[in-house]
């Protein structure tokens, strides 16, 4: 191991996707820490409505029961006043655990969703093609979302339903102990033994609801964004076939869902009502020899009912908590993924302008690939020198950029930036240098100016412009109502693949990297267009580092040099002129493109 790669931290490799040594509670467990003050808050406040609840109705039953014995109206003022009290203070008790509990939930859930993103960054260039779109969109939003219900439908309910189970058992062993005895093991059969039932029916629910809300997802953005191309295939038919089926399943999903927490809450209730008539009839027995004065009679019974009401959500409780653990094992599929390249503990300083980009002896190679996709690829990239790589498709060309970029791990050889191994500097150092347009380049949903200011967030219209003049693109962008603040749709699917392209190039220029990468720029674009883009872009690159990746051979008479690849190996190089002349690939490509000059 070379001394650079010593200085590497790489990413801990992740554990198995659904193994329990990732401990999806223990992860969630730290996430939650940060803002435990908010969930003690939300549960004691909770509590509060809930015991202010049961306050309200033993002592509005008390009430009823006095003023049955007509008494003075002294002997009920204390209670009239409680009453006031007991309802007033329950709802401003119940707005403040709603707003502590979400508050908490949506601070997890920000912690939780930044973890996320942050993950998928270093996964995106290379890591990430074992996740579709759709499920990865799934992931970040619905699964995230689980850890809110966690919070405000399993962890402050439950906390609560136990507070106020052992307050209303011991107030009821208080006026009369076999009551207390009788609500306790109903509470016990309410809140433990009957979720416990519905358990292996919600675990198995909760395995396939995650997953099945992914698929049908994926269906459906096949559906919006291919539309175009299954219709000319005719393929919109079985994509609609595989989209009802991915609904069916997920509807028979949830319906058996539905249907176990459903009946887990009827058998609930038919506890609550059986307990609660079974106290009332100790109590009445217990007034009848003179054990309980009659009017405390309505207490305990209302008591026992109503201690019952925080018991109610134990079921959904249950179901909650387990498919909130299934959307964290998913989540945590992708954070424990391991990032294709490691970062330096102690990174050298960024580069400087005068950047010279060396490849000595550089192999790639994939995971559980055969061969290698880069194989001993020898290159020197001085200040100002500018390179064209070609070669058929698959030949190792985009591959090869990937690694300048820090995308992917070199698997033996170096790439060296003034002089230093490139694993000694930081990632996003390296990109800052080594940038440019990649065959993937994302555009996002938003304006053409804020696509574009992503490179230069510093940068002015003047700027933007200029780079969109480069791109040949000013003049289309000119001639839309919006100008600059057109919103390109998401993907740019509001406008061409030749725009899109270009407006990924232009984004490239106005980042001004010393080492320019372009991958395929003038793919998507008419021969003049693309010839006049490439003159455009040697023109523009003047006195900085370009690589041109192309399939097109005309205009790369104004390289410094080009670089024939062929299953990841160099096979040819030299000048345009050199080349042509030269019998191999290179002149094959050039005649089968202008048959006319053989």
């Amino acid at each position: 191991m070379t001394a650079a790669a010593e200085r590497v931290r790489p990413r801990p490799a992740s554990a198995p996707a659904t193994g329990s040594r990732r401990r999806p509670a223990a992860r969630l467990v730290r996430i939650l820490r940060t803002h435990a003050g908010r969930l003690t808050l939300a549960v004691a406040a909770g509590v509060a409505a809930e015991l202010a609840t049961l306050a309200l109705m033993a002592t509005a039953a008390w009430l009823i029961a006095r003023a049955a014995q007509q008494p003075p109206l002294a002997a009920l003022s204390l209670a009239i006043v409680g009453v006031r009290a007991f309802a007033t203070s329950r709802g401003a008790f119940r707005y403040a655990e709603r707003l502590a509990g979400h508050d908490a939930a949506l601070r997890a859930l920000a912690t939780l969703r930044g973890q996320l993103y942050d993950a998928l960054v270093p996964l995106a260039p290379s890591g990430l093609p074992a996740y579709r779109g759709a499920d990865l969109l799934s992931r970040m939003v619905s699964d995230v979302e689980a850890v809110q219900d966690l919070v405000v439908r399993v962890l402050v309910p439950v906390g609560t339903a136990l507070a106020v189970a052992a307050v209303a058992v011991g107030f009821s062993t208080v006026l009369l102990p076999s009551a207390g005895a009788v609500l306790a093991a109903g509470l016990v059969l309410a809140a433990l033994v009957v979720p416990l039932v519905t358990l292996a029916a919600a675990r198995r629910n909760a395995r396939l609801l995650a997953p099945a809300r992914a698929e049908l997802s994926a269906r459906n953005v096949d559906l919006l964004e291919g539309s175009a191309d299954l219709a000319v295939l005719g393929g919109t038919a079985d994509a609609l076939s595989a989209a009802d089926a991915a609904a069916r399943r997920l509807a028979r999903v949830e319906r058996r869902a539905a249907l176990s927490s459903a009946a887990g809450t009827a058998t609930a209730m038919l506890v609550q009502g059986a307990t609660t008539v079974l106290v009332t009839v100790v109590a009445m027995g217990a007034a009848a020899d003179g054990t309980l004065e009659p009017v405390l009679v309505p207490v305990v019974a209302l008591t026992a009912l109503i201690s019952f009401e925080p018991m109610m959500p134990m079921v959904g409780a249950v179901h909650r908590l387990l498919e909130s653990r299934a959307a964290l094992g998913r989540i945590l599929a992708v954070l424990d993924t391991p990032a294709p390249v490691g970062e330096p503990v102690s990174p050298r300083p960024a580069p400087g302008r005068d950047v010279t980009v060396e490849l000595d002896a550089l192999h790639v190679r994939y995971p559980d690939a055969p061969s290698d996709a880069v194989d001993g690829v020898d290159l020197r990239l001085g200040p100002g020198t500018r390179v064209a790589m070609v070669g058929v498709s698959g030949s190792g060309k985009s591959t090869l950029l990937a690694a300048m970029m820090r995308f992917i791990e070199p698997s033996a050889g170096q790439i060296r930036l003034n002089g230093h191994d490139v694993r000694e500097f930081a990632g996003d150092d390296v990109r800052a240098a080594i940038s440019g347009v990649t065959q993937d380049a994302h555009l996002f949903h938003t304006t053409i100016r804020e696509n574009l200011l992503l490179a230069a967030p510093e940068a002015g219209d003047e700027q933007v412009r200029a780079a969109l003049a480069t791109a040949r693109l000013l003049d289309w962008v000119d001639s839309l109502p919006s100008g600059l603040d057109t919103v390109v749709g998401a993907s740019g699917a509001q406008v061409s693949g030749g725009q899109r392209q270009r407006l990924a190039l232009a984004r490239a220029l106005l980042g001004d990297p010393p080492v320019v990468l372009l991958d395929e720029p003038t793919e998507g674009l008419d021969p003049d267009t693309a010839d006049e883009l490439v003159a455009d872009l040697l023109a523009s690159t003047r006195g900085r580092s370009a690589v041109l990746v192309t399939h097109r051979l005309d205009g790369l008479d104004g390289v410094d040099e080009i670089v024939v690849l062929d299953a990841g190996r160099v096979v040819q190089r030299g000048t345009h002129r050199d080349l042509v002349a030269r019998p191999g690939p290179y002149q094959d490509l050039w005649w089968s493109a202008h048959p006319g000059d053989e």
